[in-house]
């Protein structure tokens, strides 16, 4: 008797949130990141056969990266979300916050949306996030790609919990801050649904982003 395959024939495939940061926690995506990436860029998530037909790199980095848990695959198909962006964005990054305090700002400095705090913090955070952005690009050039990486600022000297953490992002080489106060959930589902509802939005994210 023939043994049964433990994946179906029909599959999806989709970014588990470790999986979302391998593929947009990079200024400069190498090509399996930018195929992780379009795993977010459609209305629903990706059939496994059209993912792998694209590319035929593909079927060695599916292995991969469901070896490494960047992928789930999925036995039916599911919608992304329904971007209308001044709810969306609230919503979600509450969710990536132990405090449930957050701001998403541009690396430009512009604030594309908040929770949990008044407008003048979040103008405030967004600004300092563009400066770090200054610095990563400057550390960059000089050949050190590790200063485009989180930020992290601690209250205690045990150094557990950050009591704000900034979380450096790029979508369609737009960059992005993630700013959290308290512990960052990034091992949460709506990490990537920040992700894919940025792609979503498309566009207008992006002359948000540029003020």
């Amino acid at each position: 008797m023939t043994a049964m395959s433990s994946t179906p024939a029909v599959a999806w495939l989709m970014l588990t949130p470790v999986g979302a940061w391998r593929a947009f926690g990079q200024p400069d995506p190498d090509d399996l990141a930018q195929a992780l990436q379009a795993l977010l860029g459609g209305r629903q998530t990706m059939a496994r056969g059209e993912w792998l037909a694209a590319d035929g790199r593909r079927a060695t980095w599916l292995e991969e990266a469901q070896a490494e848990a960047w992928v789930e695959v999925l036995p039916r198909p599911i919608e992304g979300p329904d971007v209308r962006l001044d709810d969306f964005v609230p919503h979600v990054i509450a969710s990536l916050s132990g405090q449930r305090r957050a701001v998403l700002a541009s690396d430009s400095g512009f604030c594309l949306g908040r929770t949990g705090v008044s407008p003048e913090q979040a103008e405030v955070l967004s600004a300092a996030a563009a400066d770090f952005t200054d610095f990563g690009q400057r550390q960059a050039r000089r050949g050190w790609r590790g200063a485009q990486r989180c930020v992290a600022f601690h209250a205690h000297p045990d150094m557990l919990l950050p009591e704000m953490a900034f979380v450096p992002f790029w979508v369609d080489s737009v960059g992005y801050w993630l700013i959290v106060q308290g512990e960052p959930l990034l091992n949460h589902p709506t990490w990537v649904e920040l992700l894919w509802g940025i792609r979503e939005a498309g566009s207008r994210f992006l002359a948000m982003a540029r003020g």
